[in-house]
């Protein structure tokens, strides 16, 4: 390795003074263009790198933010990292990205690796099992952080996430409104806020049509253990189950292919719903009737809403709320003209919930 390039050797190269060089380091509108692109060839011909460190120390930020996710091969939060990245680099910042695997000792390793990076914020999505105190500790270290789609503690706390409930009360209603009655439930089988909520829209909406709440499968909400859920759900017998509901998407893709695996298909012999409308639910087929929660945008308003807490620190908890779409495709049996022609009503409780809804913890 040669010897780093300084800036006065750049000055040189350019023909023009260490101070110009460092204006346009620093991005300053004050340097004309054809200056700045000169200055911006020398700087590629002599190989310079910018001393993040050295900048870090005279600014007490790095522009850097730890991303930790817990389920990194779900392609959902290959979404909701994308929008993550996206707002992070329209502001000028990065992220280092970690995934627990749903491990709470990852997680804690994570988050002091991260530290020791002094990254100026975290994006935490928490792994299951999570302690309050994880997250206790990191207020009283004065780092911010932003819980995303899960709330570990009931204190004052900046979070983004979807109306989960809201979510699984449209999907069960959808599938009441087709004149189904046993109505089965697949997939929610982890310890966490969204898989409270999205049982509690599913069980509260089957008791306030007066049906019977089951049977539920509680298993982790992956393709193999949807495709098992057939065999145990669906056995030929008259009390079996006409419509199921799966936690998320991947789980109901493996529903679909226990199904086609059993010679039944779904929209005929069983209704299918998932939740989370990744993007394979709208190509797989029969295509998937699911919940839209629109990951990229809880990413572009989790990256956001860190980046307006680090600038004011001392602000009042903020707790962003977007609203599920019912996403109406061909495995539910309905097609979304017919439904929309004959149920109005239900698609005017989407339109209405267009925008995110944004709140203190006190509200």
């Amino acid at each position: 390795m040669g010897a780093r390039v300084t800036l006065k050797e750049i000055a040189q190269h350019a023909g023009v003074s260490p101070a110009t060089v460092s204006l346009v380091l620093r991005a300053s509108p004050l340097v004309a263009k054809p200056t700045r692109t000169r200055i911006q060839a020398s700087i590629d011909t002599l190989g310079y790198v910018y001393d993040r460190s050295a900048a870090n120390l005279r600014t007490r930020s790095t522009q850097t933010i730890g991303l930790i996710v817990c389920e990194i091969t779900n392609p959902f939060y290959a979404e909701l990292t994308a929008g993550i990245d996206g707002a992070l680099d329209r502001a000028g910042w990065v992220a280092f990205l970690a995934n627990t695997a749903e491990s709470p000792a990852r997680q804690d390793r994570f988050i002091e690796r991260m530290r020791e990076q002094r990254v100026d914020g975290l994006l935490l999505s928490p792994a299951e099992g999570t302690d309050v105190d994880t997250i206790e500790r990191l207020h009283r270290y004065g780092l911010p952080v932003v819980q995303m789609l899960r709330r570990v503690g009931k204190r004052e706390a900046d979070f983004v996430g979807p109306d989960f409930r809201l979510g699984m009360t449209l999907a069960t209603e959808h599938l009441i409104r087709l004149g189904h009655k046993r109505i089965a439930y697949v997939g929610g089988g982890r310890r966490t806020s969204p898989v409270r909520d999205r049982g509690v829209g599913y069980r509260e909406t089957m008791t306030r049509y007066g049906l019977p709440v089951g049977p539920i499968v509680s298993c982790l909400p992956t393709r193999e253990a949807g495709a098992a859920a057939v065999g145990t759900l669906l056995r030929g017998k008259a009390s079996d189950p006409t419509a199921v509901l799966c936690y998320n998407d991947v789980c109901a893709f493996g529903f679909l292919l226990g199904l086609t695996d059993k010679g039944l298909k779904a929209g005929s012999d069983c209704a299918v719903v998932g939740f989370d409308d990744i993007e394979e639910a709208a190509y797989c087929r029969p295509a998937l009737t699911t919940v839209a929660i629109g990951p990229r945008q809880l990413g572009e308003e989790s990256a956001s809403l860190l980046l307006r807490r680090i600038r004011s620190p001392n602000g009042a908890a903020e707790n962003v709320i977007l609203p599920p779409r019912l996403i109406i495709r061909s495995s539910c049996g309905a097609r979304s003209a017919d439904l929309q022609s004959t149920n109005p009503a239900s698609f005017a409780i989407n339109k209405r919930r267009d925008i995110p809804r944004r709140r203190r913890d006190d509200d």
